[in-house]
């Protein structure tokens, strides 16, 4: 269960109502740019918008699931070579991509960072990814600062 109440099931595709699998289809088209504008792939799939609109925030792949498409982090940096440049290099393995980063100027030997990213295509799970930011050499702090 969810911090806000939410809880989550597994369902295999074939429990599903028709409608759910359609709407997967919609978004699928929407995303590959096989359809430019929402009724467009709504009459290829065969479903109204209505029912597009209705399901189409509650259904999605278990791929998508893992933590949302967007994470910020602020982290705690050791004010020495290199330790910016390793963060960097563990979101790349991660195929998390940057999308702001804001960083303060060290004070005290440590520099605090702000780090967005988008994690549609990341591979492993955020706890995992945490954990790793967290051993990585001259990473005195991380945390999660916003989820979507």
């Amino acid at each position: 269960m969810e911090s806000d109440g939410t809880t989550y099931y597994i369902v295999k595709s074939e429990a599903l109502p028709e409608v759910f699998l359609k709407t997967m289809e919609v978004k699928e088209l929407l995303k590959r740019g096989e359809a430019s504008t929402i009724f467009e792939a709504v009459e290829k799939v065969g479903i109204s918008r209505s029912a597009y609109y209705k399901y189409k925030d509650y259904i999605f792949p278990l791929y998508e699931m893992n933590t949302g498409r967007m994470i910020t982090i602020a982290l705690m940096l050791g004010h020495s070579p290199g330790v910016l440049s390793e963060v960097l290099n563990q979101i790349a393995q991660s195929g998390a991509s940057v999308l702001t980063i804001n960083q303060n100027i060290p004070v005290h030997g440590v520099a605090n960072v702000t780090i967005s990213l988008e994690l549609k295509n990341m591979m492993i799970d955020i706890d995992k990814f945490i954990q790793t930011l967290e051993k990585t050499r001259g990473v005195k702090k991380v945390n999660i600062l916003a989820k979507e």
